[in-house]
């Protein structure tokens, strides 16, 4: 027997016991999103690597050791996408959606080869949004109350807010090279990572994950402290709109964010009920990006939210929305009513839209049937042989209950109305 092909580590299968949730998770996140005049965008998985090599930045973990990256048949560089808001920025561009303000939000597969572990997977899922071509501290707090009213329509709690600024270009430069003399003069204290970033980056430094690191990092200059006026007024503008809507948050110093392209506002929603892997939706201003990547100069703001630690944490905080169970399961036993079941059951799908309806199939008996209907968690189970077909009546068994009664078939589109 030939050896059975398994998936990839850290590449999962989504089973039909868990795709209810997220397509109810997925419709919530939607109808928000809609309701603040955000429009959905589609662009490819794979995109050419010095896309992800100019905007994520080439000192990064996900450009040095996480990305997918494969020589196609001409020889160019493709890589599968690790993040979505550089393709985002990619087709708007190349498209001619910058002339003008957008609002716009993706969903899908993002791809890193990374360790798995819960929480942290080699394809993962995101949900992401970005707004194109806005100057002022509004549309960052516009972003934020947004995430707020996302977690108030899933039910969510056990979240909590940090906000920083990282400032203009010239700002984090200037604080740079006190970054550096700071970690100079500690230097036999740096982990490798801290190290090899030291002079080529070392605001990574402050994102380290290393609990050694953390003692050091407390300790270091906060980039608040070295801002320039403009960044300043924009984030004292930004606190002063989240107090006025009571959204509550934590100014998180050491909060840098792990891509290159952040300045000004940078945001997490961070949950303690996941272990280390307790981000739930990150983001911030990245307005050098359009530039970066060839274009003219343009504002824009973001943010991605990974879906499978939302599922996880709906599931830690037993907050997973209600599914919507089946409402029907029709066993059908005898020539005549497997016929007749065909016909009934496509009737009562074109006057009763949105029921959900399973109709038995493969045969077997009334017994093997119902352990069917059973399993399929239905309401109800309706019951149809060819005695039910010569009197055009239909059994119904309340599941719940197990009462059984007998209606006409004229009266079973109101009866499953209920």
């Amino acid at each position: 027997m030939a050896e059975i092909i398994r998936s990839i580590r850290g590449m999962n299968d989504i089973l039909p016991e868990a795709t209810p949730y997220w397509q109810v998770i997925e419709t919530i996140l939607k109808d928000v999103l809609a309701g603040y005049g955000y429009q959905e965008i589609r662009f490819p998985i794979v995109e050419k690597t010095e896309l992800f090599k100019r905007s994520i930045g080439e000192v990064t973990d996900i450009v040095e050791k996480e990305m997918y990256t494969f020589e196609d048949r001409n020889g160019e560089s493709l890589t599968l996408r690790p993040e979505g808001t550089a393709g985002c920025v990619r087709a708007a561009m190349q498209n001619g959606l910058l002339n003008q303000t957008q609002r716009l939000w993706y969903m899908g597969p993002m791809f890193r080869h990374e360790r798995p572990q819960k929480g942290r997977y080699r394809q993962f899922h995101q949900i992401g949004v970005e707004a194109y071509g806005f100057n002022g501290p509004d549309i960052d707090a516009e972003m934020i109350m947004l995430t707020a009213r996302l977690w108030k329509a899933l039910g969510l709690k056990g979240v909590t807010l940090q906000i920083n600024s990282l400032g203009s270009t010239e700002a984090r430069l200037a604080y740079r090279e006190v970054l550096i003399a700071y970690f100079e003069q500690h230097q036999s204290e740096l982990d490798d990572d801290s190290q090899r970033r030291l002079h080529s980056n070392p605001l990574r430094i402050l994102d380290s994950k290393n609990p050694e690191m953390q003692a050091l990092n407390d300790a270091a200059p906060k980039l608040i402290d070295y801002l320039d006026e403009e960044s300043k007024q924009h984030f004292e503008q930004l606190c002063q709109i989240l107090d006025s809507v009571d959204i509550a948050y934590e100014i998180n110093p050491r909060l840098v964010r792990g891509l290159d392209y952040y300045g000004k506002t940078v945001f997490e929603w961070v949950t303690d009920q996941l272990g280390s892997q307790g981000t739930v939706c990150a983001g911030g201003r990245y307005d050098g990006l359009v530039a970066q990547l060839g274009g003219k100069e343009a504002t824009a703001i973001g943010f991605a939210i990974g879906l499978e630690r939302l599922v996880a944490l709906l599931e830690a905080t037993d907050a997973l929305p209600e599914i919507k169970q089946t409402d029907a399961y029709l066993v059908a036993v005898g020539e005549q009513a497997m016929t007749q079941a065909a016909l009934l059951t496509e009737r009562l799908r074109d006057e009763l839209p949105g029921i959900r309806l399973i109709s038995h199939c493969g045969g077997g008996s009334f017994k093997s049937q119902f352990k069917r209907a059973d399993r399929s968690g239905a309401r109800w189970t309706l019951i149809l042989g060819d005695e039910e077909v010569s009197n055009q009546t239909i059994g119904i068994k309340t599941m719940a209950t197990g009462e059984q009664q007998t209606i006409k078939w004229a009266e079973l589109p109101s009866f499953l109305s209920q």
